[in-house]
């Protein structure tokens, strides 16, 4: 048993001192093939900071040899040590053969410094010497796609596309519906997720498949694709919601409420579902269960505006102004500017007979909502009672422009004109 093996032996067995101490014996008199040997089987079993001695004995005496650089500059990297992965890579001459690997891993550093311009330019400089080589327009795909620049993003995968559809175990046509379904472009990544499927099927992209058919329009195939992530995977939370999605805009409710009660099992604490649930209820005519869901996203956000709205117009329906105004009245006191729920606070005043709070509430939100006809049917006329005739008319003119024969917004303007 050489001693390398001896090495080995000593891990598997725990006895790390040992292990350790022939390590260290070989680092003082072993020749080169044994020192390089060791640091390659090291490396790979994890001992990282252990290798770091050996390479540097190789280095002192080949400095200049690359592979040796590129080597301890990865264990550098895999120790989070950029600085000194940067250094050691920049000793790596230009004529070496290892260059081009070299200025990959700077790239990969430098991007995750948040050093983007260098990035590209070491980047640009490795496609110069190998303008062909897949790995490159991939690996400058891969950073374009990450800073946002999806058309280069995609001139680069293509590219790749030429030569080969898969680089490092990943799938470029994946990679190309991931980008189109980011960038909103949905139907043109339809078809690459359709390759990539074909290829190997996976949950997430198969999720990925069915959420771009959602968000194209496709809901029947939407309801297939989730479906099927929900059978691979029960406890892939994020199918959930576009498919609950998926059934509504079919008509489905019942379905939907359904795959939605699942998802809130599975992540009870995904507001957005549960106020989407209660939304379900209110259309299914479940209208205890839809206020309990209303509550329950609330909360768990209590500034959770939209589901405070979908609340309030459950409480008005059944004459509850007073418990929705209470609900309220924290947010707007603590500032809350959403026109909609000024307004919908102006109207719970309004009944609760607060009209001080209720006039306050309309101003405000008069600035947002000048457009919204509703929202100055409700204002003019509480103006009216308030006997607010000066604004109670601008507000009508504005009524007038928007629909110019309402016979009921002339009526009120020449009576308020006639006893002005």
């Amino acid at each position: 048993m050489n001693r390398i093996q001896e090495i080995l032996h000593a891990l598997e067995n725990g006895n790390l001192q040992k292990a350790m101490k022939l390590k260290d014996d070989i680092l003082k008199n072993g020749d080169e093939r044994e020192i390089y040997v060791l640091a390659e089987q090291l490396k790979n079993l994890g001992f990282l900071e252990e290798v770091i001695p050996l390479y540097k004995k190789l280095l002192e005496r080949y400095p200049n040899e690359g592979e040796l650089l590129v080597d301890l500059a990865e264990v550098y990297i895999q120790l989070d040590e950029g600085e000194k992965a940067l250094l050691t890579l920049e000793k790596i001459k230009k004529d070496d053969p290892v260059y081009v690997e070299s200025l990959l891993l700077s790239a990969d550093l430098y991007e995750n410094e948040g050093l983007y311009e260098v990035c590209e330019q070491k980047l640009r400089e490795a496609e110069k010497i190998l303008p062909d080589e897949p790995l490159i327009q991939f690996a400058m795909g891969e950073f374009f796609s990450s800073i946002g620049k999806f058309a280069e993003a995609v001139y680069k995968y293509e590219k790749v596309l030429e030569k080969t559809d898969t680089i490092d175990g990943v799938n470029i046509h994946a990679r190309l519906a991931e980008i189109y379904s980011t960038a909103g472009e949905f139907e043109k990544a339809l078809p690459f997720y359709e390759k990539a499927l074909e290829d190997k099927i996976t949950v997430d992209m198969l999720f990925g498949y069915g959420f771009t058919l959602f968000q194209s329009g496709q809901y029947e195939g939407a309801i297939e694709k989730l479906k099927e992530v929900k059978t691979l995977d029960p406890d892939y939370e994020s199918a959930y919601f576009p498919l609950s999605e998926a059934y509504e805009k079919i008509g489905d409710y019942k379905s939907a409420l359904e795959v939605a009660k699942e998802g809130i099992n599975i992540n009870p604490f995904q507001k957005e579902l549960v106020y989407f649930a209660g939304n379900l209820c209110v259309k299914l005519g479940l209208l205890n269960e839809a206020e309990d869901y209303f509550q329950k996203s609330l909360e768990l956000d209590p500034d959770y505006v939209e589901a405070m709205l979908a609340f309030n117009r459950l409480l008005f329906q059944q004459g509850r102004y007073q418990e929705a105004n209470e609900r309220m009245e924290p947010l707007i006191n603590g500032g809350e500017e959403d026109p909609d729920l000024l307004w919908d606070y102006a109207v719970s005043c309004q009944h609760e007979e607060k009209y001080s709070e209720a006039l306050n509430a309309y101003n405000k939100a008069y600035k947002y909502l000048k457009e919204n006809e509703e929202f100055l049917q409700n204002y003019g006329f509480f103006l009216l009672e308030e006997g607010n005739k000066g604004d109670a008319i601008e507000v009508f003119k504005q009524l007038l422009q928007i629909d110019p024969t309402n016979v009921e917004y002339i009526d009120v303007l020449e009576r308020l004109e006639v006893n002005r």
